[in-house]
């Protein structure tokens, strides 16, 4: 007999039948049923692998140490069915070899499956009692009672009947022991799994009969259209290598429905295209079928165009909506596409309650203003490593919100049709020709993906969290550093609405072994050149700190995008705002301001606001307080010490003493405390307003609706001197106006009050590209370097020039994320930061480990890069916020200040 197409059962034909192959699901939960004796267990070990088996007797024998113990029997099914239920939730194929004859053994195990997802088969093995009565006896370790098989046989044959209706979604029955000894087992892919297809993609939004929009849009995509004898369009064929792929809700409410159908059914047809079904798809092929259903939101006008339609067409239509399958994983399972999207947990299985979650969603009970349900807002929970694609929800705008993507933009409302590029993560929208449909609600979303979005949760933050990012996967934050953070968001930090980046820390060089030098440009050329990476830019490090500067071009248009109104904000590493001079602040901002409208750079950009990363000098402007204690109390201390050391030394000389090698020795360390007190105040010098005080941006990080952090470095660069230019072309010749950071002090540079000051705020980075490959490209920045470094430099930043660059993995396996940024600080600058006579110490300060510190730097990396992706997505305040956040916990992580 052959499986029954409806159901799956396959039914067995007798001994001496040819040999059957029996399909299984490759996710799924396989129960042997059959009396003792029947070979359950012979068959488990031919055809699924040991690790795929939880038998019963093994359980008793890991429970009792006696597999034939029956008292153990209610601990041991206790194991077997925790073991199941744990490979299941994992997704993974699960055989229970037991004898499963009674109802109330099954239903446990039916269970089980339903509330993993996966689907229950039966393999039922009917061997007469006799020929399991044999084996039974002639196995010395199993001794049964008489009444034992012949009982566990009439309760199997009692059952074979009724396991569809206890749930089992296949059955596969298999007559006497030559059937059940040339069986063979067929492994089936879920009809979800469509790993094996790896794009590129073009999803398409809820289309509601709207198929001159969909035309539209296709053929902005790049899809030709092919048309039947009467001009309706019948199939699009895709660009070079793509695919279609359509999130549901074809029909309803839209003035076309037909034509909808007949071209996504001719593109699915052709190969052209893949299709999930939407919850007005399934109560559209009830209808067709002649089931009840409540005739609603837009079903009428469905019918309607469809009675013009022929019965064959309408045939092909219920044909069509039938086969529909609830979601797809594609891409190797980094891509799921369904109609009302679907949390982690649920991704390829195959249940009810999947098909229901896919076509409907989750609502949270309640009703809004206008009688609809609310939607439960599951993107907001969503970690998983998939992008999930959706529609069903109508949205202003598509946006992305934890790795999720809402599709459905109200096209049949007056909306727009909406698609993504995938993998390329590009949104491409057709507005609505009209409004077709007048909508119960405003167009306004109820998902996560507006702008505002909703406010920040404590939730959000507490406690052991994951950020999922897309450069470097989920990245861990301990709950204790997430305490720590909050602890400094709360008290100390600006307006969370302007936090929309922090700079992570930065990885030093691997130690040098060159004579006197801790660090060397050589070690991170060779870091780099490891890495693959030909091209670099070495950027003098600046005497400052790190600054994050937000500007915008008028107050209007800060409070537009952020929700703050005013000129901008400067943040320190920690969020914190840099200046506690509130008039300075604005001052810093306006000459940014200027210098960026003058330039071109807001119009350029198309944009009203900016994001920079820059060092704010000098270092005493920030951190004073740092220099009074910690290092000037050095110097201090080391200058009225050793003079009066030296000096006994010398009168225990004129009086015969060998004092000569303690005597060298403080001379020594009488130098290095002059070497560190003369290093530190390079940085430091009096500033009065904007006099004195330098602010060198070194990157654009962002601009409306771009992340420009990813660019090349040479063009941040470019645009950071035309600012340059740009405010010294304001203060007139900038070279009658001595660099303050050159020593000149505040007095002589002119300009005593805040917005008084001509003199230029802004100062260029200095910079010299290298060729890795090329020796005199190397031996020419390490020439620089040393320049920099013997003239009072901190010294120099390597970067790869390309900015984001990965290291190759082998083909077909994604590279890691190499470091954005490797810094090289001079002989003297590092006294400040090891102590002034460090370099006594060289060899053990080389066996420093750095290795926690970059893998520190690359997590925050790419942290902020995801800040700044939702940024220029246009995402809502927390989830812009959440690796912000991230980072800041990241920085209490233990790790040595100094490196």
């Amino acid at each position: 007999m052959t499986d029954e197409a409806t159901d799956g059962r396959t039914e067995g034909a007798g001994e001496g039948t040819a040999a059957r192959r029996l399909p299984v699901t490759d996710v799924s939960l396989v129960v042997l049923i059959g009396t003792s004796g029947s070979g359950k267990s012979t068959f488990a070990r031919r055809h699924f692998l040991p690790t795929q088996v939880v038998s019963s007797d093994f359980c008793r024998g890991l429970v009792a140490d006696d597999e034939n113990d029956q008292s153990a029997s209610a601990d041991a099914f206790d194991v077997l069915h925790y073991v199941v239920g744990k490979r299941l939730a994992a997704g993974r194929l699960t055989v229970v070899d037991a004898t499963n004859v009674q109802p109330e053994a099954r239903r446990r195990l039916v269970q089980l499956a339903r509330d993993h997802d996966v689907l229950p088969i039966a393999i039922v093995l009917d061997v007469p009692p006799g020929v399991c009565a044999e084996r039974n006896r002639s196995r010395p370790d199993r001794r049964l009672a008489a009444h034992v098989v012949p009982r566990q046989h009439r309760e199997l044959r009692r059952s074979l009947k009724g396991l569809e209706r206890e749930g089992f979604r296949k059955v596969h029955v298999l007559r006497g022991a030559a059937e059940v000894a040339s069986a063979g087992i067929e492994l089936e892919k879920r009809y979800n799994d469509l790993r094996h297809l790896t794009g590129p993609f073009d999803i398409v939004g809820d289309i509601h009969g709207c198929r001159s929009e969909l035309e539209t849009l296709l053929t902005r995509l790049g899809y030709t259209l092919t048309r039947d004898a009467r001009g309706r369009p019948v199939d699009a064929v895709p660009p070079a290598g793509r695919t279609a792929v359509f999130v549901g809700d074809l029909v309803d409410r839209g003035p076309d429905t037909p034509g909808v159908l007949r071209l996504v059914m001719g593109m699915v047809a052709a190969g052209h295209a893949l299709c999930v079904p939407g919850n007005h798809e399934n109560k559209l092929g009830r209808a067709l079928d002649g089931k009840k259903v409540t005739v609603a939101h837009g079903l009428q006008e469905s019918l309607d165009q469809l009675a013009g339609e022929s019965e064959e067409f309408r045939a092909e239509v219920r044909e069509f909506m039938r086969g529909l399958v609830s979601h797809y994983l594609l891409d190797g399972g980094a891509l799921v596409v369904c109609h009302a999207g679907l949390p982690e947990r649920y991704h390829g299985r195959n249940s009810g309650r999947v098909r229901s979650h896919a076509l409907y969603g989750e609502t949270t009970g309640e009703t809004d203003e206008f009688g609809l349900p609310v939607r439960y807002p599951w993107a907001e929970e969503y970690r998983g490593r998939a992008l999930v694609v959706y529609g069903h929800t109508p949205v202003p705008t598509a946006g992305f919100v934890n790795n999720t993507l809402c599709l459905d933009t109200g096209c049949v409302f007056g909306g727009s049709l909406t698609a993504l590029r995938y993998p390329e993560r590009e949104v491409v929208g057709v507005p609505a020709e009209r409004e077709w449909y007048a909508p119960v609600r405003p167009l306004v979303s109820d998902v996560p993906g507006a702008r505002d979005g909703r406010p920040l949760d404590l939730a959000d933050v507490a406690g052991r969290r994951s950020v999922e990012t897309a450069l470097h996967g989920r990245v861990a934050v301990r709950e204790e550093n997430a305490a720590a953070a909050l602890e400094v968001m709360s008290r100390f930090a600006l307006d969370p609405r302007l936090l929309a980046y922090l700079p992570p820390t930065m990885a030093p060089s691997a130690a040098s072994r060159r004579d006197g030098h801790l660090e060397h440009p050589y070690e991170a050329f060779a870091g780099y050149r490891a890495d693959g990476v030909r091209h670099l830019v070495c950027e003098e490090k600046h005497m400052g700190s790190r600054a994050v500067v937000l500007v915008s071009r008028d107050d209007g248009e800060l409070e537009r995008r952020f929700g703050v109104a005013g000129p901008g904000a400067v943040w320190t590493r920690t969020g914190r705002a840099f200046l506690a001079d509130e008039e300075l602040t604005v001052a810093v901002l306006g000459r940014v301001r200027e210098a960026a409208e003058r330039s071109g750079l807001f119009d350029e950009l198309g944009t009203g606001w900016l994001l920079l990363d820059a060092e704010l000098m000098p270092w005493s402007l920030k951190a004073v307080e740092l220099l009074r204690r910690q290092y000037a109390a050095v110097g201090a201390a080391a200058g009225a010490a050793l003079p009066e050391a030296l000096a006994a030394l010398e009168r225990a000389a004129g009086r015969g003493l060998d004092v000569a090698e303690l005597t060298g020795r403080q001379r020594r360390r009488a130098a290095d405390a002059e070497a560190f007190t003369e290093a530190y105040r390079r940085y430091c010098w009096p500033t009065e307003g904007l006099s004195g005080v330098r602010l060198a941006p070194f990157q654009v990080l962002a601009a409306e609706g771009a992340n420009l952090a990813v660019r090349p470095h040479d063009e941040h660069l470019a645009w950071i001197d035309r600012l340059v230019d740009a405010d010294e072309a304001a203060c007139g010749d900038a070279s009658r106006v001595p660099d303050a950071a050159d020593g000149t002090r505040a007095g002589e540079a002119g300009g005593a009050h805040a917005g008084e000051s001509r003199e230029p705020l802004l100062r260029r980075t200095g910079r010299l590209l290298v060729d890795t490959a090329d020796e005199a490209s190397l031996a020419a920045a390490t020439a620089w370097w040393e320049e920099l470094t013997a003239a009072g430099g901190e010294g120099m930043v390597v970067k790869p020039l390309a900015s984001l660059v990965r290291t190759a993995r082998g083909e077909g396996r994604p590279g890691g994320l190499v470091q954005p940024g490797v810094k090289v600080r001079g002989r003297e600058y590092l006294r400040i930061v090891y102590g002034p006579d460090y370099t006594e110490y060289l060899d053990r300060l080389r066996e420093r480990s750095v290795g926690h510190k970059r893998s520190l730097a690359l997590r925050e990396y790419a942290l902020g890069l995801e800040a700044l992706d939702r940024l220029a997505a246009g995402e809502p305040l927390w989830r812009v916020h959440e690796p912000v956040f991230a980072v800041l916990a990241l920085e209490s992580e233990p790790v040595d200040p100094r490196l």
